[in-house]
């Protein structure tokens, strides 16, 4: 499950520490999935075998709940009134990314000691769940940044640091019965039933965000490769040539392009980090003090 580092201009932990946040989490989350493991085969069979009945039943997910109340804070398990308790283990595999869900949202919303208010839609927004849940643990997800560029705030497509590089993401989503035409670097163009609708380039807001990670980079004297992603979940994309440097992901291929990645199989590496702290600088952020009584320990899930 990738990190995210950044949502919009919320406080983030990993830039109060990128160093040591990455490492941590990918730690803290490996030992929480044996923990997790280990108590779901143990105590998977009570209540299961009898399927009539009720006080088993909730005997069985006060237990679990148990489980997730003590080891991660979860704050939406008070919501859950379908009493789910996972039967296969790809069910908890699912259910195990979608817990880490609240827990990766409180560390880029907040820090020991300060917070941001952020929206809550967040926490049911399916294409950063996408991201999160689809791509390895040492990809670093700043989505929808805001960077501070002199005295103008500026917004940006998705940016995912990976250990080799960073990939700069633009998502377009048209009605699934359109396809996308590219054109040229302005123009591409929209067609359904053989009509021809023009359409302003995605990837202009793409290659303001390019330049803007560029100038950062290299201003820090860091010479880290950058890529441009176009992907469309629900559309085709045609085009006669690939777009310089950019990477081309639609409905056929999108499989294709996370089994891909998710076959990367690298280290957090310190160039990664370092360009992650970087762009991370050059970001907005917009925070208040946490009342004393709200204030985190720097302990283990915190």
């Amino acid at each position: 499950m990738a990190q995210l580092i950044k949502l919009e201009n919320y406080i983030s932990r990993y830039e109060r520490d990128i160093y040591h946040y990455p490492g941590h989490y990918i730690r803290l989350k490996q030992e929480n999935w044996t923990k997790l493991h280990q108590y779901w085969q143990e105590h998977r069979t009570y209540g299961i075998d009898e399927k009539n009945d009720e006080l088993n039943s909730s005997t069985n997910y006060s237990r679990w709940k148990s489980f997730f109340n003590k080891r991660e804070e979860i704050e939406d398990m008070e919501d859950r009134s379908d009493k789910f308790i996972p039967n296969t283990l790809d069910e908890l595999k699912k259910y195990y990314l979608d817990s880490l869900l609240p827990f990766q949202l409180k560390w880029a919303t907040s820090t020991v000691d300060k917070m941001s208010f952020f929206d809550k839609a967040y926490q049911r927004n399916e294409l950063l769940k996408f991201f999160l849940q689809r791509l390895p643990d040492t990809f670093l997800v700043m989505f929808m940044p805001i960077f501070k560029i002199k005295k103008s705030i500026v917004e940006a497509d998705i940016i995912i640091i990976h250990p080799v590089g960073i990939d700069i993401v633009k998502v377009v989503n048209l009605a699934p019965q359109k396809a996308l035409i590219v054109e040229d670097s302005r123009t591409w163009y929209t067609e359904e039933d053989n009509i021809q609708t023009k359409l302003l380039s995605p990837l202009i807001s793409v290659n303001r965000t390019e330049k803007i990670v560029q100038s950062i980079l290299a201003s820090h004297d860091l010479d880290f490769p950058i890529k441009k992603v176009l992907i469309s979940f629900d559309n085709t994309i045609e085009f006669r040539t690939e777009p310089y440097n950019t990477e081309i992901v639609d409905q056929t291929n999108i499989e294709g392009w996370v089994k891909q990645k998710q076959k990367f199989v690298s280290p957090l590496k310190r160039d990664q980090l370092k360009a992650a702290e970087s762009i991370l600088h050059q970001c907005d952020t917009v925070s208040v003090s946490r009342p004393e009584w709200n204030q985190d320990s720097e302990s283990d899930w915190e």
